[in-house]
C-alpha cells in the first residue's frame, strides 16, 4: 500500500498506524437499533460460530419450519405448531418500522441468547457489520486495566446467559429454542478479550464515554436479580445504546482535534504543538465538552461530528502516508497512535518534515481530495450517512408501523418534538433510560443523592442538563412519575434521587 493507492480509495486504504490506533472507528457503524446491538452482543459473547451473515438464513429456516408443521404435531418442542407460531409472530415479535412493514422476515425481541441466532442482524443480505465488536472495543477502552476488561467480559457473558436465577418465562424460551437450535451453534464462554489499539498506561490518563459505560455495565449486571429477564434486557439496551453512540461521537471529536494539531504541525503560523503528553491528552482525548443539551435538537450535532471526523480521517491518513514516503526507507518504524506519547512523536515528525510537505503541496492535495468526496463528507452518502443513521436509529424512539405498538420502546434517548413527520429529534430520555441511569449513578452509593449526581452522570456521556431543567422540565416530570425522587427543601438542589431497583452496594460509600 502507498500514497497513490490511498488517494484512489481513501475510505478503504487507511494507514496501518491509523487502523491500529485508539481513534480508529472500528467496526465502521451502519444502520442499527437497540435490539440489533443486544442480539449482536449475544453472538459476540457466546455464539462465536454464528456470523452476522448467518442470522437471516437461520431465521428464514426457523420460520419455514414453523409454518410447515402440521396442527397436531408437537415435536421438536413442547407446544403445538399453532402455539409456537403465535410465540414467534406475536408474543416475542419485535415491531417492524414503517419502511419494513412489507418485508417478510423474523424480527424478534432478544429476550434470551438463543433468539440471536435467528434475528437481530443489521442487514438481511450480504455481510452485515458487527455491532458486538464495537461493544467489545468499548469494554476494552473503558476498563481501568486489561485484566479488569477481561473479567468484565466474562461477567457479561455470565449475565447474558440464562440460568436458574432467571424467571420462568426466560427459562421456558431458552428451553424451547434450545430444542430447535442447529447443532453447530452452542452457547459457550467467549475467547479472551485482547485488543491492541490502546496502550495499558493510557487507560487512567483521560476521561472518555467508554469509562462511564464500563461502570454502568457493572451496575446493570449487579441489578439483574432485581427484575425479570425482559426488564433487565431493556435496562441493558438503554445503557448500550447510549454508550455506543457516545463512543462513536467521541472518536469523531478526537479525530477532529488531532487533525487540527496535524495542520498546526505543518503550518508554523498556527498555535504551537502541545508541550507534553498531558497537554495532548487534554487537547485531543479528554471528553471535556458536551455533545448534546437535554431537550435540544441532536441531528445537526451528529452530522457535524461525522463530517469533521471524515475530513480529519482523510487528512491524518494522508499525512501518515506522505510521512512514510518522505522517509524513503520502507524499513523505518512507522508512527503509532495508540498513546499520547506516540501521537506527540507523530506531530513532531510532521513539524520536522513541514517544508517537504509544503513542497509536495499537501494542503492543496488534501483539499482536492475533500472536494472529490464531498457527498460522503457532507453525510449524503457512504460512511457519513451510515454514521448519522446509526446514531439516529440507535438513540431514537422506535416508530412501529402499527400505531397500537407505539409504547414498545421505552429506553430511547431521542424523540420527536411533535407528531409531525418533519419534527426535529430532541434529547429526551425514555422511562426505562431514566430508571437505568438513576440506578447506575446511585450504584455504589449508600443512600439517596441529589439530582446533581444525575447531571454529572449524563455529562459522562456528553449530555448537558441543568439542575433547573431537571427540576422543572421533562426529565423532572419523568423522575417524579417513576417515583425516583424525594423532594426535600433541605437538600442542596431540592430534589433527592431514590434507587429504583436495589439497595446500593453496601461496601462502597461516596
Amino acid at each position: 500500500m502507498n500514497l497513490a493507492e490511498f488517494l484512489k480509495a481513501p475510505w478503504s486504504n487507511s494507514h496501518p498506524s491509523y487502523t491500529e490506533s485508539m481513534i480508529a472507528l472500528q467496526p465502521a457503524p451502519e444502520f442499527g437499533t437497540a435490539e440489533i446491538l443486544i442480539a449482536s452482543l449475544y453472538r459476540a459473547s457466546g455464539y462465536a460460530s454464528c456470523a452476522e451473515g448467518d442470522v437471516s438464513g437461520n431465521g428464514k429456516a426457523l420460520d419455514q419450519a414453523s409454518r410447515a408443521l402440521k396442527p397436531k404435531v408437537k415435536a421438536p418442542g413442547s407446544v403445538g405448531p399453532d402455539t409456537w407460531r403465535t410465540i414467534l409472530h406475536s408474543v416475542i415479535e419485535s415491531p417492524k418500522q414503517p419502511q419494513q412493514s412489507d418485508k417478510r422476515f423474523l424480527q424478534l425481541s432478544p429476550v434470551v441468547p438463543d433468539i440471536s441466532l435467528y434475528s437481530g442482524a443489521a442487514r438481511l443480505t450480504g455481510s452485515p457489520w458487527n455491532p458486538g465488536e464495537l461493544i467489545k472495543r468499548l469494554i476494552w477502552m473503558g476498563a481501568p486495566s486489561s485484566v479488569h476488561a477481561q473479567q468484565l467480559w466474562q461477567s457479561l457473558h455470565e449475565g447474558l446467559s440464562v440460568t436458574q436465577g432467571d424467571d420462568a418465562w426466560a427459562l421456558w424460551l431458552h428451553e424451547e429454542f434450545g430444542r430447535r437450535a442447529p447443532k453447530d451453534f452452542v452457547w459457550q464462554a467467549p475467547s479472551p478479550l485482547k485488543l491492541e489499539m490502546l496502550e495499558e498506561g493510557e487507560r487512567s490518563q483521560f476521561h472518555l464515554p467508554a469509562r462511564q459505560f464500563v461502570r454502568d455495565l457493572e451496575a446493570v449486571l449487579g441489578a439483574k436479580s432485581s427484575m425479570t429477564r425482559r426488564q433487565w434486557v431493556s435496562v441493558l439496551e438503554s445503557v448500550v445504546r447510549l454508550g455506543t453512540v457516545s463512543h462513536v461521537l467521541w472518536v469523531c471529536r478526537a479525530n477532529h482535534r488531532l487533525w487540527q494539531l496535524v495542520e498546526g504541525a505543518l503550518d508554523p503560523s498556527l498555535p504551537p504543538l502541545p508541550k507534553d503528553e498531558a497537554t495532548l491528552r487534554r487537547d485531543v482525548l479528554h471528553n471535556d465538552r458536551h455533545f448534546f443539551a437535554y431537550g435540544r435538537p441532536a441531528q445537526a450535532t451528529i452530522r457535524d461530528c461525522a463530517s469533521e471526523y471524515l475530513v480529519a480521517r482523510q487528512g491524518i491518513n494522508m499525512a501518515l502516508w506522505m510521512l512514510g514516503a518522505q522517509s524513503g526507507n520502507p524499513e523505518a518504524p512507522r508512527p503509532e497512535l495508540r498513546s499520547a506519547q506516540g501521537m506527540l512523536a507523530f506531530l513532531h515528525s510532521l513539524r520536522a518534515q513541514a517544508p517537504a510537505f509544503r513542497d509536495d503541496g499537501f494542503a492543496g492535495r488534501s483539499g482536492q481530495l475533500r472536494d472529490e468526496h464531498a457527498r460522503t463528507i457532507n453525510c449524503k452518502s457512504g460512511i457519513g450517512k451510515n454514521i448519522g443513521e446509526f446514531c439516529r436509529y440507535v438513540l431514537a424512539r422506535r416508530e412501529p408501523h402499527r400505531a397500537e405498538l407505539r409504547g414498545y420502546d421505552q429506553g430511547y434517548v431521542l424523540r420527536k418534538r411533535s407528531e409531525a413527520k418533519s419534527a426535529q429529534f430532541v434529547i429526551s430520555l425514555g422511562p426505562v433510560s431514566v430508571l437505568s441511569l438513576v440506578h447506575c449513578c446511585l450504584w455504589g452509593v449508600n443512600g439517596p443523592r441529589s439530582v446533581q449526581r444525575l447531571a454529572h452522570h449524563l455529562a459522562g456521556y456528553g449530555i448537558s442538563v441543568g439542575i433547573d431543567d431537571i427540576a422543572q422540565g421533562d426529565l423532572g416530570q419523568k423522575l417524579r412519575m417513576l417515583g425516583l425522587v424525594l423532594d426535600s427543601p433541605d437538600a442542596e438542589s431540592g430534589i433527592l434521587l431514590v434507587p429504583p431497583f436495589t439497595r446500593a452496594h453496601p461496601e462502597v460509600s461516596s
